[in-house]
Order: C-alpha cells, then sequence, then structure tokens
C-alpha cells in the first residue's frame, strides 16, 4: 500500500512537473541568496560571494536532477522526452515519415482485416453451451470418403454408443412455405429429437417440440429462426395464430428460436423428422449426424465407440450396408471444412505483406542512420550510453508504428466494411467478422512487433562501430558504410524472395482458375435464364400419391405451356436441379440392373436383389423434360431422348450419361437394358434405358464427369430428391422474360415463391470462393511487388548517391555513361538474380500446401514460375535503370568536388 501511494505520489509530481520545478528553483534562489547575504556581512565583495555562494551550494543542475529523481519518475520522464524528439525528428523529415507510415499502415492494415475473419471463421468458439464437446458424424465408405447417415444406421449409433450424451440426425433443403405476410422459398431442417439439446440451446419464444410431435404419425408443428419470425410473422407475440403450409402438410408455430441461432446455416423452420416414416434402407444416406459427447471424453474416444458400432453394422448387414467405418470431427471443424486452406494460405499472403513491409521500412532506417552518424557520435561523446542509444531509438521506432498502426487500424475497419461484398457466400459465420477486442489485441500485437523489431533493428546498427571515429569522418564517410549497404541489400534480396514466392501462388491460383472457367461443363451456358421453384410434393403412398403426382405433372405441364409461349423464348424445359452451379444438387444413391429378371413388388424384394454387387451400380438422379436436352445442349451421343409418347402410362425409360455406360457397361451397348432406381422416387416402375447423352459435369468444373440417370418427370413427377428449376434459352431481354414468368407462376401456382436468375449468376456464385482468395492473393502479390520495387529503388538510390565520387573519378578516366549504365544495373541485376534464385527455392516448398486449391494446374508448373521470374527481374531492373539513369548523367566535374 505504501508503494502504491508512492507511485501516485509521483505520477501526480510529473503532471505537476512545471510547478514543482518552479518551486526547487524558487527554494534553490532563495538558499543562494541567504548565503550571498552571509557572505557579505563577512566583508566579501558582491560578486565574490554570489560566486561563494554557488560554490558552496554545489552543482544546481545536479541538484534539480536529484529531487526530481526523488520525487518523480526519471524513466517515464526520459521515455516522453525521447518521444517529443522523435517527433520533432519526423516533422523535420516529412517524406521519410510519410513514406515510412503509409508503408506500414498497409502491412498492419491488411494483416488486421483478414485476421478479422479467420478469428470469425477459424478461431472463434462456436455460440453454444460448451462447444468443443459438439461433434459431426458420418458413415465412412470403403475408399474413405465420408457419407451422411441412412436412418437406421443412425438408430444403432444411438442406442449402442457409450461415449455422446446425445445424437441428433437432421436433413434441410428449400422448400415453398406460404402462411406468412407471402409465400417464399426458404430453407427448412427435419431434426430428430434430442437435436436442440445437443446443441444447448432452446427457442427464445414459444416452446420446443413436444413428445406427440416427435413420433410416427404424430402432430405436425414448426420452429421457425427469429429472422422469419421478424419479417414474415410480424413479430406477433401469439404465436398460436401463425399456421404454414409446406408441400401440403399445415404447420403450427410453436417456438422461435433466438437471434444469433444460425444451424444449419440459413435455415428459416425446422420440423420433426420423426413424424414421417423414414426409408428402412441402409444404404439411403439421407441424414446428416450431430451429437454431444459425454464429459471427459476425447474426441478420438468418441470416434473410436462409433466406429466399433459401424463394424459390427457392417458384419452383421453385409451387402446391405456401404458403410465400412465412422468419421467423428469436432462441429467447428466440420463448419469450415475446405475454407480452413483458402483462409490460412490469405493469412501467409498477408504476413509476407507485412514482412515486405517491415524489410522496406528497415532499408529506410538503416540510410537515415547512416546519415546520422555523426549526430549519434556526438551524443555519445557527451556521455549517452548505448543503453541510452537503445532507448532512443525504440522511441522513435513507437512513433512511427504508433501512427501506423492507428491508419492501419481504419483501413482494416474500412475494408471489414467492404468484405461482405466480395465474401464467397458459402463461407460460415460471416456475420461475425467484425473489428471486436480480439481483432484488435491483434493489431497492437502487431504494432508491438514492430515497434521492438524496427527499434531494436535500428539501434543495433547505430550503436556498431566505433562512433568517435564519425567525428573525425568527412560527411561522405558517414553517408554510408560498406556493412550498411550490405544489410540494405540483404533486405532487399529478402524482399525480392518474398514477393516471387507471394507472385508465384497468385499466378498458380490464377492460372488455375483460367482453367477451371475454360473446363466445359458439357452444355452451352450462354443465354440461359434459370427459373426455381418447389411444386407440391406428391404425399402419401399408393393410389393418393399417385394421384398427387398426375396433379403435379399437370401443373408442371400447363406452366412450361404458358413460359414456351413468351416472345423469344427459342427453348423452355425443365430439370430436377441445375448442374454445376449449385454444385451438389443432384441427389445420388444405387441402382439395379434387372435385364430379364422380375422387377421388385416391394422395397424388401428391392433390397435382396441389391445384396448382389454385380447387379447394382450408382449414379446421380435428375428429373427432366422432354426438352431438356435440346435446351442445355446436350449431345446425344446413340439412342433417342425423351419423346410425346412418353407419358405417365407409358413405359417408363430412362437417359444415362456417356461416363456411366463406360463404367457399368463397358464393351456394351446399354440401350434396351432394364433398369430400376426406386429408392430415389419411391417408384418401382422399372426403367429401360432408350438413349446415351453427354458427359456433364454435374457436380463442379473441377470434379469428373458425372455418370447420371435422367428420368422422364411426366412419367416419376418430381419428388423430395429434386430442386425443380425450369431453364429457359432466349434472345429476349431478361427483364421482359422474367416479368412475363413471374405473372404466369402467379396466375397458375400463386403460393409457389420462385427464384429467377441467370445461369452466368448462378457459375458465378459457384466459383465465388475461388475468385475472392484469387482476388486478396492479387491484390497482396502486387502491393508486395510495389514495395519489393520501391526498396529496390531506394537501396540503387542510396548506392548511387554515396558512389558520386566514384563515378566521377571512372568518367573522368574515361568510362563512358554505357559503362556507368551497366554499372549500377548489374548491382540491381545481382540482387535480382539472388532473391530470384532463393524465392524460387523457398516455392517449391511453400506451394505444395496449395495442391487442395489448384484444378489443372501443378504446384511447381514451371511455367508459372518462369514467368513470375521473368516479370520480378523486369520489374527490378526497371526499379534499378532510374537511378541507373540519372548516375550515368552525373558531371564529372562536379562530382570530384563532392563531399
Amino acid at each position: 500500500m505504501k508503494s502504491l501511494r508512492r507511485l501516485l505520489t509521483r505520477l501526480r509530481n510529473l503532471a505537476n512537473k512545471r510547478q514543482h520545478e518552479q518551486r526547487i528553483k524558487e527554494e534553490i534562489e532563495d538558499h543562494l541568496a541567504l548565503s550571498t547575504t552571509e557572505n557579505l556581512r563577512a566583508g566579501m565583495p558582491g560578486g565574490e560571494a554570489r560566486r561563494q555562494a554557488v560554490l558552496q551550494f554545489g552543482a544546481v543542475e545536479a541538484v534539480k536532477e536529484a529531487y526530481q529523481a526523488e520525487r518523480g519518475l526519471p524513466f517515464l520522464e526520459t521515455l516522453l522526452q525521447d518521444v517529443r524528439y522523435a517527433v520533432r525528428m519526423l516533422l523535420r523529415n516529412p517524406g521519410f515519415a510519410a513514406v515510412t507510415i503509409l508503408t506500414l499502415a498497409l502491412g498492419i492494415g491488411a494483416s488486421t482485416a483478414v485476421f478479422s475473419v479467420v478469428d470469425a471463421v477459424l478461431l472463434r468458439a462456436l455460440p453454444y453451451p460448451n462447444p468443443q464437446q459438439i461433434m459431426r458424424v458420418w458413415e465412412q465408405a470403403p475408399d474413405g470418403h465420408r457419407m451422411n447417415l441412412a436412418g437406421s444406421n443412425f438408430d444403432d449409433f444411438v442406442t449402442q454408443n457409450k461415449t455422446f450424451a446425445s445424437l441428433a440426425e437432421y436433413g434441410y433443403g428449400l422448400t415453398s412455405v406460404s402462411g406468412g405476410s407471402e409465400p417464399v422459398r426458404i430453407n427448412v431442417a427435419a431434426v430428430s429429437s434430442g437435436f436442440f439439446k445437443t446443441l444447448g440451446v432452446e427457442p427464445f419464444r414459444g416452446r420446443a417440440f413436444a413428445a406427440d410431435e416427435q413420433r410416427l404419425h404424430g402432430a405436425r408443428a414448426m420452429i421457425v429462426s427469429y429472422q422469419y419470425w421478424q419479417r414474415y410473422l410480424g413479430r406477433g407475440a401469439d404465436l398460436s395464430q401463425f399456421h404454414l403450409t409446406m408441400e401440403g402438410a399445415v404447420y403450427p408455430v410453436v417456438g422461435v428460436m433466438p437471434a444469433a441461432f444460425d444451424f444449419p446455416s440459413d435455415v428459416a423452420g425446422w420440423i420433426s423428422s420423426e413424424v414421417d416414416p423414414g426409408s428402412p434402407n441402409r444404404t439411403a444416406h439421407n441424414w446428416r449426424g450431430v451429437g454431444r459427447i459425454r464429459d471427459g471424453i476425447t474426441v478420438a474416444q468418441a470416434r473410436a465407440d462409433l466406429s466399433a458400432i459401424a463394424h459390427r453394422i457392417r458384419d452383421t448387414y453385409g451387402k446391405n450396408v456401404d458403410l465400412s467405418d465412422a468419421a467423428v470431427v469436432p462441429l467447428a471443424d466440420a463448419m469450415v471444412g475446405d475454407v480452413r486452406t483458402a483462409l490460412l494460405t490469405l493469412m501467409a499472403a498477408v504476413g509476407m505483406l507485412l514482412l515486405v513491409a517491415c524489410a522496406n521500412v528497415a532499408g529506410l532506417l538503416l540510410a537515415r542512420t547512416s546519415a546520422r552518424r555523426k549526430e549519434l557520435a556526438v551524443r555519445t561523446a557527451l556521455g549517452s550510453g548505448r543503453g541510452r542509444l537503445v532507448q532512443q531509438f525504440l522511441a522513435e521506432s513507437f512513433v512511427l508504428s504508433f501512427v501506423a498502426g492507428a491508419l492501419g487500424i481504419l483501413i482494416a475497419a474500412a475494408a471489414v466494411k467492404i468484405l461482405p461484398r466480395i465474401l464467397p457466400t458459402n463461407l460460415p459465420r460471416q456475420d461475425g467478422i467484425v473489428i471486436n477486442p480480439s481483432v484488435l489485441l491483434f493489431a497492437f500485437a502487431a504494432i508491438a512487433a514492430v515497434t521492438v523489431s524496427l527499434g531494436l533493428f535500428a539501434a543495433w546498427r547505430a550503436a556498431a562501430g566505433d562512433l568517435q571515429a564519425a567525428l573525425s569522418a568527412g560527411s561522405r564517410s558517414h553517408s554510408g558504410t560498406g556493412i550498411h549497404q550490405r544489410l540494405r541489400s540483404i533486405l532487399v534480396v529478402g524482399e525480392i524472395a518474398t514477393t516471387l514466392v507471394l507472385l508465384v501462388g497468385a499466378g498458380l491460383l490464377g492460372r488455375s482458375f483460367l482453367q477451371l472457367i475454360s473446363t466445359s461443363p458439357g452444355f452451352r451456358q450462354q443465354d440461359l435464364i434459370t427459373m426455381e421453384f418447389k411444386p407440391p410434393i406428391p404425399q402419401g403412398e399408393g393410389a393418393n400419391r399417385q394421384a398427387g403426382v398426375v396433379l403435379q405433372i399437370h401443373l408442371l405441364q400447363e406452366i412450361m405451356t404458358r413460359l414456351r409461349a413468351i416472345p423469344g423464348a427459342e427453348s423452355v424445359a425443365l430439370a430436377g436441379a441445375m448442374p454445376v452451379a449449385a454444385g451438389d444438387d443432384l441427389a445420388d444413391g444405387d441402382f439395379l440392373i434387372l435385364d430379364g429378371r422380375k422387377a421388385p413388388e416391394n422395397f424388401d424384394e428391392w433390397g435382396r436383389i441389391g445384396q448382389n454387387p454385380s447387379l447394382v451400380g450408382h449414379a446421380l438422379y435428375c428429373v427432366a423434360g422432354d426438352r431438356y436436352f435440346r435446351t442445355m445442349g446436350i449431345p446425344l451421343v446413340r439412342g433417342r431422348v425423351f419423346a410425346e409418347q412418353d407419358n405417365f402410362d407409358s413405359t417408363n425409360v430412362a437417359v444415362i450419361s456417356e461416363s456411366l455406360a463406360r463404367q457399368r457397361w463397358p464393351n456394351q451397348d446399354p440401350i434396351g437394358h432394364i433398369i430400376d432406381f426406386a429408392n430415389m422416387d419411391g417408384n418401382l416402375k422399372p426403367l429401360t434405358i432408350v438413349g446415351i447423352a453427354g458427359d456433364v459435369r454435374a457436380q463442379g468444373l473441377d470434379a469428373p464427369p458425372s455418370p447420371i440417370i435422367y428420368v422422364d418427370y411426366r412419367q416419376r413427377g418430381m419428388n423430395e430428391n429434386s430442386s425443380p428449376t425450369i431453364l429457359m434459352r432466349s434472345v429476349a431481354p431478361e427483364g421482359e422474360v422474367v416479368a412475363t414468368a413471374r405473372g404466369i407462376f402467379h396466375d397458375l401456382a400463386p403460393d409457389v415463391p420462385v427464384k429467377f436468375s441467370t445461369f452466368a449468376d448462378e457459375m458465378g456464385g459457384w466459383l465465388a470462393d475461388r475468385r475472392f482468395l484469387l482476388f486478396l492473393v492479387g491484390v497482396f502479390a502486387a502491393a508486395t511487388l510495389t514495395l519489393a520495387a520501391v526498396g529496390i529503388y531506394g537501396v540503387i538510390a542510396f548506392s548511387v548517391a554515396r558512389r558520386t565520387q566514384e563515378i566521377g573519378i571512372r568518367m573522368a578516366l574515361g568510362a563512358q555513361r554505357g559503362d556507368v549504365l551497366r554499372l549500377v544495373l548489374g548491382e540491381g541485376a545481382r540482387m535480382a538474380a539472388i532473391g530470384v534464385l532463393i524465392g524460387i527455392g523457398a516455392s517449391l516448398a511453400i506451394t505444395r500446401l496449395l495442391s487442395n486449391l489448384l484444378f489443372g494446374v501443378s504446384p511447381t508448373d514451371p511455367w508459372t514460375f518462369a514467368g513470375v521470374a521473368v516479370l520480378l527481374s523486369l520489374v527490378a531492373l526497371l526499379a534499378t535503370y532510374i537511378p541507373a539513369y540519372r548516375a550515368m548523367r552525373v558531371d564529372p566535374v562536379i562530382a570530384l568536388r563532392y563531399e
């Protein structure tokens, strides 16, 4: 307590320093006046009396300093003096201050902005109680890839596990919902009991599902998101007044989730999955899994537990299952997925930018330190120790870094506001990208690191060598020593190497992106207007379901007929999902190859036939219309496509992709073969293959062509495995077509919301994450290249200034301007060559980490490496040429007098 009071007293004294200095001055004057008076009485003359009084008192300034040391905080006072001196020095050199501050602000601002994204997506804990206990659960196939859960397998995981406190399954998709202020297409998730318990979240208004709402054929109910409740239900307090209609069923609203709850992402409603019967098929991977492990259980223990259950399922059901293991991953890691690699790549890129910025500033500090060697020698001669010099340089570095850091934080704050416009929509947790205390702490840590590293570096070079010798040296000699010049050259070589690594990364991503967009998806992409909607899905079984399918087909045909009459519509077709743009919207599953065998009459028979691997294939399932292939521009390889004679009462037919024909019927003609794809749409009618269509990259341009089975919607209808989209190829203006089409949908299906777009927009959304990564890495690479060019220019320009007299002597002895140009360009070329060689070696090691982000390009692509090396060398020579041009125009007479 006494020490604290002493510290507070010293701080008060520091705050009132002028008053204390005035008081001690007055006390000393009073003491000297009294001593002088006594000396006068002793008979001394006036001047001598004063002189003896001062001699008797001692050194006045030393007494003042001793008083301040006793009553104040000398270290803090000295530091403040150094800061004030540093500010004055920077104001005297505005050019140097502006360049260093802007350079560091660029590096700190970019690093802070990217870290705000990394913090929100990768580092911040999920907003659930004990989020580290929440796991995502998958089945694992024999080849190692993860699969969603089959309902029956999930039931075994729930009943047999010993490590999970709760397990839940969920699935979600876009559907049409009416009953609010307007009909809308929203994501609705079907969840099993324990879903909200697993996440540790309850509705903030209303209630969770009751027991009667979580059993087979139980009461239907829906819990809605806060955003849906606010926008479409008017924030109504009485939830009992709201009844929403979805796929022909009515769902009373029983609860509203908290505003911050967003799982699965962008879901606006939750219903119980237990109300409707599930598929008993253990290969129908329809469900995602999530669970909360018990206290004290590790991820490895949970994984081993479910793995043992998966092995028992495999041993028990044999060929009736296709799982070989189970996978358990923390939910936070599963949500991030492949985004982690992209974000860490961005963080590494911006770290390189900050590194190059610091190297640039270090080079400038070296030049400035060289110019101040005489000043530092004088300070040393007057008694300043090396520690005092270090403190001074740290103060100067602090002022630079603090101002640059403040400006950098402002740059980051502006960038964070712009980022949502360019971030890919599939990036999770984007709403958490803000400048929060964690991000500010990162910025302050960066500022501190820059302050200490630059300050110690400058102080080390300033204190090196014989400072006293600078007092007797001419001005030329203390403008820079050979050691300083070599250090600056080393820094520039490091900048060039770092820049090359970043440019190679940007080049590889750029070539990969070009390869991707130049890859043919297997159809024509131009002039396609898309209309996504969700018609009523047939419910029930048997005759009731068949009647629902007939009504749905009639509605779809009427919509298509009206759309085809729009002026400018060249071709209109219906598809069960849009390939490529949505990535994985087409559902996949096993099909049976019957070929002379009796078609199964029920799913038990279907399952028994499926136990024979030779009779089972796997493909994507796509519902299409008679003009689908013509509208999309997918070529017919052999046979025919759907025709007018294919209707609800005729033999069901299928068209397969060329890749499926090669894969399942090698060296055969598959046309005429009979297959059964009942597990995808519940329709046990067999399908006769009538045609083979060209391959389509339905799961993304970066994926190989997919095996696909196309079925006619006029025979099978649309089910829950489809995401219906009408595709229109039109030469009319998009706005006119959309306006007319909107009116048609309003007349024929007023409760079915429609999303209008173009295929180009959908493709752009699919490519957004790659474009975003390429854009930012490219920007950072360009900024780093600019800084490297400035660094090369600065070193060569300083070298030319230091060697002005030498150049004059060379020219006086007969050297031509071309000789001087080659001399200076050679110095820059040597630094560039060394930097490029080091950078290539580093790039060969580092770019292998980008393998998962590349398509059609090797991480060691020689063309990219060569192109970047040439570009960087040209920029280095251009930066060198400017001071070289000045050097060759030096007047030898003036140069010889240069001192």
